[in-house]
C-alpha cells in the first residue's frame, strides 16, 4: 500500500492544536444577520463583516431573484470571451461614480482585486514599499509580481520616506497601505503617504475593502473621509462587506482599467460574476445613495459597544472603526475565550498566529448597523463575566 506522502499534515494539525491556533468551521443555518445560528446556537452575531445587515435587504433579495428569473444562474464564460453583460458594465459605471474616479473593473473578490492589480502593474525590475500589516492579498500580489518588496513600520511615515529615499528615482515604484487594517481597524495614514509618493513619484495604492460603505460621503471610503481625491492612483473596494454580496473592485484612471482588462490574470481566467450578485450589488449601491440612516446606525452601534468594552477594561487597541478588536495575548486565551462566549450565545471568533503577532491574540469584533441595544448589552454582559472567569479583566 502506497504511503501517504502528507501525513506530515497531521502532525501540523496537532501542533496547531497544542498552540490553541487550530479553529474548526462554525456552520451558519439561518440567515447571516447580526442575530443568527451557529452550530445549533443562537447567538449575537460579532464576527460578520455585513456591516450595513445588506446581505438579507428586501432590495437586494428581490434584485437577485429578478435578475435569475430574467438572465439565469450564470455567465457562461469569462468577461473577456463572451461573459461581459450589460450589468456588468452597468456595475462599474456605478462603481466609478461612487468612488470619484475615471473608471472601475470588478474581479470575483476583494483578495483577486489586491493580488492580481499587484502581480499586473509591477515587474521584477519594480519596488514595493508596503506597510507591515497591510492586508495578506497585497502581499501576495507582491510576491507574485517578483518585484523588490521593502516593508516599514505599522503606520510610520518616517520609516516609509526614508525607504523612498534608498530607491532611485527613476525606478518604478508602488506605495501601498490599507485604508483600515482589518485586525486592529485603525486607518492607514491616507493623507501623509499620499504626500510622500508625489514627493517622490510613486503610484500610490490603497486598499479600501473595510472602508467601503463605512467611511467617507455614502460609504464612498477613507479617500473620501480625507478628501484625498486625485491623489491616490488605485483603489481596491470590496462588495462582499458593507456591499453585502460578493466581489472586489479596483478604482482609478481609463488606462489602468483597461490595462488591467488585459493582463490582470484573476479577471482574464476568472468566470464573471452571476446575474444574481451583479443585480443586488448595484441595488446595494442604490441603498447607499438613498438610505443614509444604516450608516448612522452602524456608527452609533460602533460607539455604544466601544464605549462599553472601554468601560469594562478591555485592551481595544488603535480602533477606529467598526472593528473593535478585544487583545488577550496568548492564542489559548483567545481560543478559550471565543469558544466560552459562543456557549453563552455570543460569537467573536479568536484570531492568533500568523495573522496577527503570537502576542497580540485577540477576538475580533465587528458590529453592524443591524444590531439592537439589547443584543449590544448582553454581548457585553457577558463579555465581562466570562473576562472575569478567565482572569482578562
Amino acid at each position: 500500500m502506497k504511503q501517504d506522502p502528507l501525513a506530515f499534515l497531521g502532525t501540523e494539525l496537532e501542533s496547531l492544536k497544542q498552540q490553541g491556533l487550530y479553529r474548526r468551521l462554525r456552520v451558519l443555518e439561518g440567515k447571516p444577520e447580526s442575530h443568527t445560528t451557529f452550530d445549533h446556537k443562537s447567538v449575537v452575531n460579532l464576527s460578520s463583516n455585513n456591516y450595513l445587515g445588506l446581505t438579507t435587504h428586501p432590495k437586494l433579495q428581490q434584485a437577485a431573484l429578478d435578475a435569475v428569473e430574467k438572465f439565469g444562474v450564470g455567465s457562461g464564460a469569462v468577461r473577456t470571451i463572451s461573459g461581459t453583460m450589460e450589468m456588468h458594465m452597468e456595475l462599474e459605471r456605478r462603481l466609478a461614480t461612487f468612488k470619484h474616479v475615471e473608471s472601475v473593473v470588478v474581479f470575483q473578490s476583494g483578495f483577486a482585486a489586491n493580488a492580481g492589480t499587484v502581480a499586473a502593474v509591477l515587474t521584477k525590475e519594480d519596488v514595493i514599499v508596503s506597510d507591515e500589516l497591510n492586508h495578506a492579498s497585497i502581499i501576495d500580489g507582491a510576491r507574485l509580481s517578483k518585484a523588490t518588496i521593502k516593508v516599514f513600520p505599522h503606520k510610520d511615515v518616517d520609516a516609509a520616506r526614508k525607504i523612498m529615499q534608498d530607491i532611485p528615482r527613476t525606478q518604478k515604484k508602488i506605495l501601498i497601505t490599507d485604508g483600515v487594517f482589518s485586525m486592529d481597524g485603525d486607518l492607514g495614514r491616507v493623507p501623509e503617504l499620499s504626500a510622500l509618493a508625489e514627493e517622490f513619484g510613486a503610484i500610490m495604492m490603497v486598499d479600501d475593502a473595510h472602508a467601503s460603505g463605512v467611511f467617507g460621503k455614502n460609504g464612498s471610503g477613507t479617500v473620501d473621509h480625507f478628501k484625498c481625491h486625485g491623489r491616490v492612483d488605485i483603489q481596491v473596494g470590496t462588495l462582499s462587506k458593507a456591499i453585502g454580496v460578493l466581489g472586489g473592485y479596483v478604482a482609478g484612471s481609463k488606462n489602468l482599467i483597461e490595462f488591467l482588462y488585459h493582463r490582470a490574470r484573476p479577471f482574464l481566467f476568472s468566470t464573471s460574476h452571476p446575474p444574481a450578485v451583479t443585480a443586488a450589488c448595484l441595488a446595494a449601491l442604490d441603498i447607499l445613495e438613498t438610505e443614509p440612516q444604516w450608516i448612522e446606525q452602524l456608527w452609533d452601534n460602533t460607539r455604544f459597544f466601544k464605549a462599553g468594552l472601554d468601560s469594562l477594561g478591555f485592551n481595544t487597541g488603535m480602533s477606529e472603526s467598526p472593528i473593535t478588536p478585544v487583545i488577550v495575548g496568548e492564542a489559548a486565551t483567545a481560543a478559550k475565550m471565543s469558544d466560552t462566549l459562543f456557549e453563552r450565545g455570543v460569537f467573536a471568533q479568536s484570531i492568533g498566529f500568523p495573522t496577527v503577532a503570537r502576542d497580540k491574540a485577540r477576538l475580533r469584533t465587528i458590529v453592524s448597523a443591524t444590531h439592537t441595544k439589547e443584543d449590544l448589552q448582553y454581548a457585553l454582559d457577558t463579555f465581562a463575566k466570562v473576562g472575569r472567569e478567565l482572569g482578562v479583566l
